[in-house]
């Protein structure tokens, strides 16, 4: 399991255990962590699982896949280094101690 801190934009926190192979998108969902629509079910077809990466974590991810930047384009104030969709997230075991934080608003 790994440990993934959600922090909403109004400074409350969810800390929550999340399995391996999900995404942090369901993760969210699973553990009814309001601020993480995922209005699309996590296809990447939307924006509205975005969210900040805390800047310790930015180049321990993944690198975005054009998919994905394409996307942010529509998120609600997109940050060039922090933005990510939960969604391509994929939680392993090295992700324990994530956190991430939701933006003011989803559209």
């Amino acid at each position: 399991m790994a440990r993934i801190t959600y922090i909403e934009h109004n400074g409350t926190r969810h800390e929550v255990e999340v399995k391996p192979g999900m995404t942090v998108m369901e993760g969210a969902r699973d553990n009814g962590i309001p601020g993480i629509d995922a209005d699309c079910g996590g296809a990447c077809a939307c924006s509205t699982c975005h969210v900040y990466v805390d800047p310790a974590w930015v180049d321990q991810l993944p690198p975005k896949d054009p998919m994905e930047e394409d996307m942010l384009d529509f998120a609600y104030q997109p940050d060039p280094e922090r933005s990510r969709l939960t969604c391509q997230l994929k939680v392993t075991e090295a992700l324990d101690g994530l956190v991430v934080q939701m933006p003011e608003r989803q559209i």
